[in-house]
């Protein structure tokens, strides 16, 4: 394909892959004003959140086998019609369980985005060039990532729209990237018997979702030491055992175990895995800081990360242009690695009154370090990998990185939630019985309180609650870019080939 035939079918994907992102962060700010119209508690909020990146997590690694046997073109579109079609009833939702549902429908078709975009971007371009058009992948992905909660913070601010345009404002995106991709993408076909492993792919999604059920409600519903915890774990290792048996006889396996006789790619997953708690958790927690710490509007909160959004888009795209001219990857990997664990070192120090240039300095050196090693992670898979495997590695990395999102801001929100508690009853303890009678009265003892009704030194404690400890959770997360910086030091660099597979060959 020539330089204009790639960016116009390129178009198409980073139009669907902006959708797919776009729905999973754009809710964040608006999620405090749609759980009060629907009536939901603390555990519907952590939910709407969960069950899309649970379903996009689950869904991941049979997209990409479907990949490797079924046309490419047919299946980007399919995911893109699941999308429209749950985001569409999703903005109908008349009870939070109604919501749920529609972000699981949502989930699996942005996860077939997520898998796809990867997949046929290797497909059309050899590893050596393919830097380049990674990291306008990249960039994408920092734009919807974190100017998601911005959006739709300007969204529920604007009487005349309200929450429900949160899910509808994708929809139009996904039907142009629908017709984009049917008139410029063409890989041909090679039509050949397949057979899809669904044991697998039931066994992962069971031992994944049981794994997200047990981290949400630890904490909160039972202790994280309790025969609950130790059952929904036993379980979830033991539906991870039956996968691998499975897998391990399938004709074509979900998740190819040879796949993880290859160092690159076995430590690629582990890299990715780390790094998805520390990108989800740099931007589901910024949203809730700004509001309640800072007691900035949706709006406001989502201008104030900014910063992470230009350090992600800056070293991804810069990124991308210069492993293209050298061929070398393994520098920005390492790089990116210190940087994120760096940043979310910094963030942990923050509390209710750091000043702004502060954080934003903070948040730009996260995003500079995110934006390094996610799309390169994928790159230096699939440099790697016979063709026949190209969707089945870039789909396993994709999907590692989910899980580490996943679990991370389910476990993050249930340590954060604690923290806080912890936080407001030492702090109205020091201010005496008085203000311990003045804060039952205002109602503001259980959930999230609105702050405007709180008097002013109760206030100031909540603030400075909600500061400290997201806080913590930056520094809880820090631990794990560190992972991942230590992983990527035993990937061994091998340079970009110049060639490259097209069509469903397998």
């Amino acid at each position: 394909m020539t330089h204009r035939q790639i960016m116009e079918a390129l178009s198409g994907l980073l139009l669907g892959m902006f959708v797919a992102i776009l729905s999973s962060t754009i809710v964040s700010n608006a999620l405090p004003q749609i759980i009060t119209d629907l009536g939901g508690g603390q555990s519907a909020y952590t939910w709407v959140v969960t069950a899309s990146l649970l379903a996009m997590t689950a869904t991941t690694p049979l997209w990409g086998k479907l990949a490797d046997l079924f046309s490419k073109k047919l299946l980007v579109q399919i995911a893109l019609v699941i999308y429209v079609a749950g985001s569409v009833v999703a903005g109908l939702s008349q009870s939070t369980g109604m919501l749920i549902a529609c972000r699981v429908v949502q989930g699996v078709g942005v996860g077939g985005l997520t898998a796809l975009s990867q997949v046929i971007l290797a497909a059309m371009i050899a590893p050596r060039e393919r830097g380049r058009y990674s990291g306008y992948l990249g960039a994408v992905f920092a734009v919807a990532t974190v100017g998601g909660p911005l959006l739709g913070g300007v969204i529920t601010d604007t009487e005349w729209l309200g929450w429900r345009w949160c899910f509808y404002v994708g929809v139009p995106f996904a039907i142009i990237a629908l017709l984009v991709l049917q008139k410029t993408l063409k890989l041909p076909v090679v039509k050949r018997e397949v057979k899809v492993d669904w044991a697998g792919a039931f066994f992962i999604s069971a031992a994944v979702s049981l794994l997200l059920v047990w981290v949400t409600f630890a904490g909160d519903k039972y202790d994280w030491m309790s025969w609950q915890t130790a059952a929904m774990v036993g379980g979830s290792v033991l539906l991870g055992a039956v996968f691998v048996l499975v897998e391990s006889r399938a004709a074509e396996p979900i998740i190819p175990l040879r796949l993880f006789r290859n160092r690159t790619i076995t430590l690629a997953s582990l890299a990715s895995l780390f790094v998805g708690v520390a990108m989800f958790a740099g931007t589901v927690f910024f949203s809730q800081y700004f509001q309640l710490a800072r007691n900035e509007s949706p709006t406001m909160s989502g201008v104030l990360t900014i910063p992470m959004i230009a350090g992600l888009f800056v070293s991804s795209t810069v990124s991308g242009q210069v492993i293209t001219k050298t061929g070398r990857w393994k520098a920005w990997l390492v790089s990116g690695g210190a940087l994120a664990a760096g940043g979310l070192g910094l963030l942990g120090t923050i509390r209710y009154d750091t000043e702004y240039w502060h954080i934003a300095l903070f948040m730009a050196v996260l995003g500079l370090g995110i934006g390094m090693m996610m799309q390169n992670l994928v790159l230096c898979t699939q440099n790697q990998v016979d063709p026949s495997d190209l969707g089945a590695a870039s789909s396993t990395v994709a999907f590692f990185r989910s899980l580490g999102g996943a679990i991370g801001v389910s476990a993050l929100g249930a340590i954060m939630a604690h923290r806080v508690t912890s936080y407001v009853k030492e702090g109205i303890t020091a201010l005496g019985p008085d203000a311990a009678k003045a804060m039952q009265q205002s109602g503001a003892g259980g959930g999230i309180p609105d702050m405007d009704t709180l008097p002013g030194p109760i206030r100031t404690v909540f603030e400075s609650a909600y500061g400290h400890g997201v806080g913590d959770v930056f520094l809880y997360s820090a631990p794990f870019a560190l992972l991942a910086f230590v992983v990527t030091l035993f990937i061994k660099e091998v340079a970009l080939k110049s060639s490259t597979v097209t069509g469903d060959k397998k």
